[in-house]
């Protein structure tokens, strides 16, 4: 198993823990992962740490597919693939159209089929081998739509090809999980029961027999989102992580079209999502995070002391040793933690 750790995006003041990045590049981390909301955005702060490392690898987690063309985040995997020696990922996610359509101003549209195109595009114009034609549902290379002047031609990159550039997708649900086990070669969840591995397992599984070609989890990445809450104070390591998953289960999306309330249900959950929603939704945000339960903190992230959290590694190890993840990406920026990590699976 392979070791990741999240930036995230910033506040006001963008800070990145650049001696926290190269102590974890020192002890063997595989990975950094940046972010963005609507605010900084995800690829200028994965140069700036490309920059100043040697080893890590940097992915981004996740760059919003409707904010950039297909073309352009092609050239920028290319750009930062050759000018770090290829330790660029590149991870994609359709966001959600509260930031689509209020902050990017384009319409959110249909978020697989969105996915599955851009990807393809990506593919044909990364590896180089003739000009770039497409005519999909959410995209035409070269476009000959309305408003257009008619004058655009079939384009190849002017770069050497880089086909090789690893893509990633954040999914979670089962038509999203298809996808990326079709045309991705790993996936982001935002978080993961690795004991209920099937409920992802199964979404993937369909895609890599759509994709065949030998397609199976030797050759793609379950690289899941773990959040990490060291702290002696059970009830308070608990408690600083409730909300988070309130935040996502409650507030991200409206009544009946929220992805993290649904995937919640399918972990077992569907109750206390309901609640937690009705709660979030209502302005009732402390309420919402009363709500989310213990048991459901405990089977998607690690909480406690250092040696009950090394205890309860012994799932994710097991989870690891079946391929069912391939990574772990760690959501905590405190070097005590990183160290228990590396020491344990490393």
């Amino acid at each position: 198993m392979k070791l990741g750790f999240l930036l995230g995006y910033s506040g006001k003041q963008i800070n990145i823990p650049m001696d926290l990045i190269k102590h974890a590049e020192s002890v063997g981390f595989d990975s950094v992962w940046t972010a963005e909301a609507y605010g900084n955005d995800a690829v200028t702060a994965a140069t700036w740490v490309l920059s100043q490392t040697e080893k890590i690898r940097v992915g981004t987690a996740i760059m919003q597919m409707p904010a950039r063309t297909p073309a352009m985040t092609a050239m920028t995997a290319m750009s930062l693939d050759q000018l770090s020696g290829g330790r660029f990922i590149v991870g994609l996610g359709a966001s959600g159209p509260q930031v689509v359509e209020g902050w990017h101003g384009v319409p959110y549209g249909k978020p697989v089929t969105r996915t599955r195109e851009y990807i393809k595009i990506m593919r044909a114009i990364m590896a180089r081998e003739g000009p770039v034609e497409f005519d999909g549902q959410m995209y035409q290379v070269p476009n000959t739509g309305e408003g257009t002047t008619g004058l655009g031609k079939p384009l190849k990159s002017i770069l050497d090809p880089s086909p090789d550039i690893p893509i990633y997708t954040a999914s979670i649900t089962p038509a999203g999980l298809r996808c990326a086990g079709e045309v991705a070669d790993g996936v982001l969840p935002v978080w993961m029961d690795p004991d209920k591995y099937d409920i992802i397992g199964e979404h993937l599984e369909t895609g890599f027999e759509k994709a065949g070609n030998g397609k199976s989890l030797e050759n793609f990445d379950v690289a899941t989102f773990v959040s990490v809450a060291m702290n002696d104070d059970l009830d308070a390591a608990f408690d600083s992580l409730k909300p988070w998953l309130a935040l996502y289960i409650g507030g991200m999306g409206a009544k009946g079209k929220n992805f993290y309330h649904d995937y919640t249900t399918r972990l077992g959950y569907g109750e206390a999502a309901d609640k937690i929603q009705d709660l979030y939704l209502a302005g009732k945000q402390e309420d919402a995070c009363a709500a989310v339960p213990r048991e459901l903190v405990d089977e998607v992230a690690l909480v406690g002391s250092k040696d009950r959290i090394r205890d309860r590694l012994g799932r994710w190890k097991e989870a690891g040793r079946k391929g069912h993840v391939g990574t772990m990406l760690l959501g905590v920026h405190d070097p005590e933690v990183l160290e228990l990590f590396a020491e344990e699976l490393l």
